[in-house]
């Protein structure tokens, strides 16, 4: 088993078992806490301040906790949601005290989360496994492209990645820097080829040359551009000329200070590219950090990865655990 995705080992045809798994990769140096990382953004700091104290179990600290949940982008509903049964439950005097509402709280949170932390699975048998990352401009795709080739390097997979983004030079230039540092190969064509030419061409090499794993760029677009939307289309439709399952995965990469736009990106990459995970970048600092609630609560898809900083370690796979004991003192006071 892979720490950062899961390898899905099939059977060949003829029923022979697959050969053995490698060894386990050495595992990286202990990486700052999820607590530690989290502890700057809107959301945790907003819960944090209200049970800094010993708070009396009314119907004002409900109000106060429901306004600090909108102001850190959960929305309306998933905030609905998380407020129904501790308000229910206060009501029946189940709670003995704010430690008690604080437990029910962190359940309820989990609860909705729980079921988006899926973690990438690749497939022996799809190689090489497309993954194709869209989003809209600066979200921070490529980044997040280089940091997750480097992840999967190094835990054993052969990586190849397609420069798609052919309309920001930059980001060509920027991918195969990536690819330089890491040692891993960058199919690229001139600025402004053809998107969908330019990762079928890396289809293509990546077949010849035996990768596990194709990772392709595509270019930032807003959502409501529709041109540059129907792109993505084309992208799918010739992929499936070489592969007609590919791509295997579309990664839509979310910024997590985008607040309640994000719902609508999602909705309209989902409709147009297929999106079939999720990475939300920048959760520290800045980041209200409600938005991965609101994203579970309306689209009920496999959040893969949350960025919580700038370093390679910082790109982690989603663990509901750590992301809400990161936001929540364990304890009223701590």
């Amino acid at each position: 088993m892979f720490s950062f995705f899961k390898r899905k080992r099939t059977a060949d045809p003829a029923g022979e078992a697959p050969p053995a798994p490698a060894a386990e990769p050495t595992p990286p140096a202990a990486t700052v806490s999820w607590r530690d990382r989290l502890r700057g953004n809107a959301l945790g700091r907003a819960v944090s301040a209200l049970f800094s104290g010993n708070p009396k179990l009314d119907e004002a600290l409900l109000e106060e906790l429901e306004t600090a949940l909108l102001s850190a982008d959960v929305g309306v509903a998933a905030t609905g949601d998380l407020l129904d049964d501790l308000r229910r439950r206060m009501q029946a005097r189940e709670f003995a005290d704010a430690n008690g509402l604080l437990a029910c709280l962190r359940a309820e949170m989990l609860r909705l989360l729980q079921p988006v932390a899926r973690p990438l699975e690749i497939d022996d048998a799809r190689r090489p496994f497309v993954l194709m990352v869209v989003g809209v401009n600066g979200v921070g795709k490529t980044t997040t492209i280089g940091k997750l080739a480097q992840h999967l390097q190094r835990e054993g997979a052969k990586v190849m990645l397609a420069a798609g983004d052919t309309f920001r030079a930059a980001a060509v230039e920027q991918l195969k820097t990536w690819g330089e540092r890491n040692g891993v190969p960058v199919v690229a064509q001139a600025s402004g080829a053809d998107s969908a030419s330019v990762i079928f061409d890396a289809l293509q090499a990546a077949k010849a040359r035996d990768v596990d794993v194709l990772v392709a760029d595509t270019a930032g677009r807003l959502h409501t551009q529709a041109g540059l939307m129907d792109e993505l289309a084309k992208i799918r439709r010739v992929l499936a000329k070489l592969d007609p399952q590919a791509p295997h995965e579309v990664l839509q990469v979310i910024d997590g200070t985008t607040g309640q736009n994000a719902a609508n990106q999602v909705r309209q990459f989902q409709k147009t590219a297929g999106v079939t995970g999720l990475a939300v970048t920048k959760l520290d600092g800045s980041a209200r950090g409600g938005v991965v609630f609101a994203l579970a609560r309306e689209f009920g898809l496999p959040i893969r990865y949350v960025g919580v900083g700038e370093s390679l370690d910082d790109l982690r796979v989603f663990d509901p655990t750590a992301f809400v004991d990161g936001l929540l003192p364990a304890r009223i006071g701590e």
